[in-house]
């Protein structure tokens, strides 16, 4: 089941509207307390198959999901991959105790927008989720699609449509992520020009820059795996050693 509280304006101000999935009930309070106290609208949901229910009901209505992995009836991924399938772009934070490289790739490859482990600062959270809201804003759709000429790139053997998100290599289908496409558009907005963690992290991933992970080196592995002939020796996804990457069309 979930519970949601009835008001979603606050005087003339809207007030932003956070699904937390979390099954943990005295972990569901305390999170729901402090999201609450920085004047958020929290809905909760103890397990994965009410989450869905809820976000169906209220899909227009949130903001940001708050997402654990380890749930009753249907799994965080499963969650996950369920609403991006649907083709809604609402902004997916996993918190999870699953702390394995391979659990935080898997968590991208579904559609999470980031990743944070518990134990857990809550000032880093409240501050994640002040970024994914203000990163990724209203999530209604445009009332039209014009296609401008850049949302079709080309590098290399790729093509990529940033509109219609088809990609392709050698003329082969690729499927990427939605956050793949976020940080092709950012190297390709930024071509030749040398790109730190802290500046991808803050701009693509809408985290602070001083977070330690090992997410957007993770992300350059997979885009070279797909776009490179030879992953080792890239010739687009440039390693520039103590400074960060480097993108050469």
């Amino acid at each position: 089941m979930f519970v949601s509280p009835g008001a979603v304006e606050m005087g003339s101000m809207t007030v932003k509207h956070i699904l937390l999935v979390e099954d943990e009930e005295h972990l569901a309070k305390g999170i729901r307390f402090n999201l609450e106290e920085e004047g958020y609208r929290v809905t909760v949901a103890g397990d994965g198959a009410a989450a869905v229910q809820c976000f169906e009901a209220e899909r227009d209505a949130v903001d940001l999901i708050v997402l654990d992995l380890m749930l009753p009836r249907m799994s965080g991924y499963a969650i996950c991959e369920r609403i991006r399938s649907d083709g809604s772009n609402v902004p997916i934070l996993i918190l999870s105790a699953r702390t394995l490289s391979e659990d935080r790739t898997r968590g991208f490859d579904v559609g999470a927008n980031q990743y944070l482990t518990k134990p857990f600062e809550l000032d880093e959270l409240l501050s994640r989720v002040k970024n994914l809201l203000r990163t990724h804003g209203s999530q209604a759709p445009p009332t039209a699609i014009t296609e401008r000429p850049d949302d079709v790139e080309s590098f290399g053997r790729a093509i990529i449509n940033f509109r219609t998100h088809e990609v392709s290599v050698d003329g082969e289908s690729v499927k990427l992520t939605q956050l793949e496409l976020k940080v092709m558009r950012y190297f390709l907005e930024n071509e030749e020009r040398v790109i730190d963690r802290a500046e991808l992290l803050e701009n693509v991933w809408g985290m602070p820059g001083q977070v330690t992970t090992r997410a957007v080196d993770q992300f350059i592995a997979r885009l070279r795996k797909i776009f490179e002939i030879d992953p080792s020796s890239p010739s687009h996804f440039l390693t520039v050693r103590d400074a960060g990457y480097r993108f050469v069309r």
